[in-house]
């Protein structure tokens, strides 16, 4: 059965999309920690982000750096974290998290909520600043 990052990557499921290309697709977190989270993620679904081939976790992380240049850009922070928790969702990727604090990369706080306005203005606001 598809993971719901396979579901969000073909369509069937809408997301606030960042970026594609042929490997990776970059979307915005509906439950962010902080405005600007953004999830990687490998188009090939695989479980464990360990068990991705070797130049995939390369590639994956020179795609994540254009994405976290652009957050950098876009939301006011000190740094852009990088998370590979891998427990929620069958499916390996990565955690881009805007950084004013070590707070702000802190799972068990409560997530933001944001209206579908505000989600559609960061990420065209994000997609307009990538190289």
């Amino acid at each position: 059965m598809a993971s719901i990052f396979t579901k969000i990557i073909k369509g069937e499921i809408p997301c606030y999309k960042i970026s594609e290309n042929e490997k990776f697709f970059a979307f915005l977190d509906i439950n962010p920690l902080m405005p600007g989270h953004t999830l990687i993620v490998p188009k090939v679904e695989t479980d464990r982000y360990f068990d991705l081939p070797d130049t995939t976790l390369a590639e994956m992380t020179v795609f994540s750096k254009k994405i976290a240049k652009a957050i950098e850009k876009v939301v006011p922070c000190d740094r852009v974290g990088v998370v590979v928790l891998g427990l929620e969702v069958p499916h390996a990727h990565v955690h881009l998290i805007p950084l004013n604090s070590m707070d702000d990369i802190n799972f068990a706080r409560p997530k933001l909520k944001l209206s579908n306005e505000e989600f559609s203005a960061i990420a065209e606001k994000i997609r307009n600043e990538i190289d």
